[in-house]
């Protein structure tokens, strides 16, 4: 073994000319090191991660019929960052590689505006025209609580989820993405007041009153009868907020949500392992996870810790200012630099970590993953089919021990 060589990733960043908007993932520099008793475990590892594709996994989304590829394709940057070829090209490439789920919402893209609002379903749209719509699981959200965005209603008022809400926005979601019915129909964020974005406590001075749990349950029953909406769920939402609705479901003989979509990535922890996790539990309530922003808004790729700062100015966080401000903070910084010297050591890259700890958590039905290049989507989608799975004891002990230092940074 002594004429051996292990190549890694290093954690000096180079940045790359060949992406003109600037938002390819942090490159890294490669170096040759004497190999460690170790090593020849560790070059089988790396041999087989560059090698071997795995097969993607489908599981059942909670206790509904919908079997869900492990990735479901986002598309909030449809109609902002991504032209309608583009986008063409991504979820093209997405079905190639067997993702089978399509992520929307009606105040999709985001940043939310006027002026763009409803561009996304306008490109999926187009796009589902040349697909077999009924090997496609569909999902999109309805707006929840919202003073700024009375634009989406034709009436002109502060968004809520009440029966009418929801109505004209199924109606208008239908028509934008030229399809007969949506297979999963979420609340992108609740009616009453909860803590949202990066606000960690709850303030109980913001408590307003707010649309009873049946009476939401109800709309969407009327869809689901109707056969505009198979099945529904949640988003950004809280224990209580799942088991009100799991149990006046039961109680009223309203549908049940079957799913949440919420935060969670090496940056996001807490909120949801705390708690969530048993709620939604198969042998509790059975809500199946989708994971959005595995990669903490970009940041945990670490394209966001090189020094030059034209080379990610138009990287979303820097594109958009005060957007998701909380994953550049000072400690989400230096939990990132911690976490991409463990993807070194295990010779992957800061992208695979992030993606495959998610990927590996027992309680995610599927990880909403985002880009604006096929070119990312495919590194994103092979962090989930190339790499060891699951991660070793050894990768998963590093990874804790970096969270029990910085557990959540981002909402500090």
């Amino acid at each position: 073994m002594a004429s051996s060589y292990v190549t890694f990733s290093t954690v000096t960043p180079v940045v790359s000319g060949s992406d003109t908007r600037g938002l390819a993932r942090l490159a890294f520099t490669r170096r040759r090191v004497t190999p460690s008793p170790n090593s020849r475990r560790r070059i089988l590892r790396i041999s087989a991660k560059a090698s071997t594709k795995n097969a993607m996994e489908y599981r059942k989304l909670g206790d509904s019929d919908l079997n869900i590829s492990e990735v479901t394709m986002g598309t909030m940057t449809f109609g902002e960052q991504n032209t309608e070829k583009e986008s063409h090209e991504m979820l093209s490439y997405a079905i190639e590689e067997g993702i089978n789920c399509i992520d929307t919402a009606e105040a999709y893209p985001i940043p939310m505006k006027k002026e763009t609002q409803g561009k996304t379903d306008l490109y999926i749209s187009s796009w589902l025209k040349s697909q077999q719509r009924d090997k496609i699981v569909l999902a999109t959200k309805v707006c929840g609580y919202s003073e700024r965005s009375s634009y989406i209603r034709d009436s002109g008022e502060v968004l809520r989820v009440d029966a009418a809400n929801i109505k004209e926005s199924v109606e208008k979601s239908l028509k934008r993405l030229g399809t007969d019915y949506i297979d999963l129909l979420q609340i992108h964020w609740p009616d009453r007041y909860v803590p949202l974005f990066g606000d960690f406590y709850y303030d109980t001075s913001k408590w307003r009153p707010s649309v009873p749990f049946a009476e939401q349950l109800r709309a969407f029953k009327d869809l689901i009868d109707e056969g505009k909406v198979r099945y529904i769920g949640v988003s950004n939402e809280t224990s209580y907020g799942v088991m009100e609705f799991v149990n006046t479901a039961k109680l009223e003989g309203l549908p049940k949500i079957v799913s949440i979509q919420n935060g969670y990535s090496l940056l996001v922890r807490c909120r949801y392992e705390v708690d969530l996790v048993e709620v939604c539990h198969p042998k509790n309530c059975n809500v199946g996870l989708l994971a959005y922003s595995p990669l903490g808004g970009g940041s945990l790729s670490g394209k966001y810790l090189v020094t030059d700062q034209e080379a990610t100015k138009n990287a979303r966080l820097n594109l958009f200012p005060g957007y998701m401000e909380r994953y550049k903070g000072s400690l989400a910084k230096e939990a990132t630099i911690q976490y991409v010297e463990v993807a070194k050591k295990h010779g992957l890259t800061p992208v695979e970590l992030a993606l495959g700890f998610v990927r590996d958590r027992p309680f995610v039905t599927s990880t909403i993953i985002g880009a604006t290049s096929v070119e990312q989507l495919k590194e994103d989608i092979d962090a989930f089919l190339m790499t060891e799975r699951p991660f070793s004891q050894e990768v998963m002990a590093d990874i804790d021990t970096v969270f029990k230092r910085f557990k959540d940074p981002s909402f500090v």
